[in-house]
């Protein structure tokens, strides 16, 4: 599975934007995926997570409320709308792919098996 992010960019806080993470081969729709943010200096963070149907997420507590992680597994994209934006929200963003989803692990990094490039948000205040 080769991921591709993209959506990023600068944005004023309080403002709004929307990732993208389009997946290549044809088994994306059996992976769990997820989202993570890294800022220089710092570990990469969770963010949001989705299994393979859609029907569970998972939402680090600094994001609830404002990001929504959601996917099409027709178009092998998986989406992360962002709303309420603040300074602290700006980060590298990374989506990653799952080939096993558990809900207890999906927070963390080694739980993923495919990383995109990533995608750069600055919030301005």
């Amino acid at each position: 599975v080769q991921l591709q992010a993209s959506g990023g960019g600068l944005v004023q806080a309080g403002g709004s934007l929307r990732l993208s993470c389009l997946a290549s081969g044809r088994t994306f729709s059996f992976y769990g995926m997820g989202w993570f943010r890294q800022v220089p200096g710092k570990e990469r963070e969770f963010v949001a997570a989705i299994s393979w149907s859609g029907s569970s997420t998972d939402y680090a507590d600094s994001v609830k409320g404002r990001f929504t992680i959601s996917r099409d597994n027709a178009q092998k994209t998986v989406y992360l709308q962002m709303n309420s934006l603040k300074p602290e929200d700006t980060a590298v963003y990374y989506c990653a792919a799952a080939r096993a989803y558990t809900t207890s692990a999906v927070s963390g990094p080694r739980a993923y098996d495919y990383w995109g490039q990533g995608t750069l948000v600055t919030v301005s205040s």
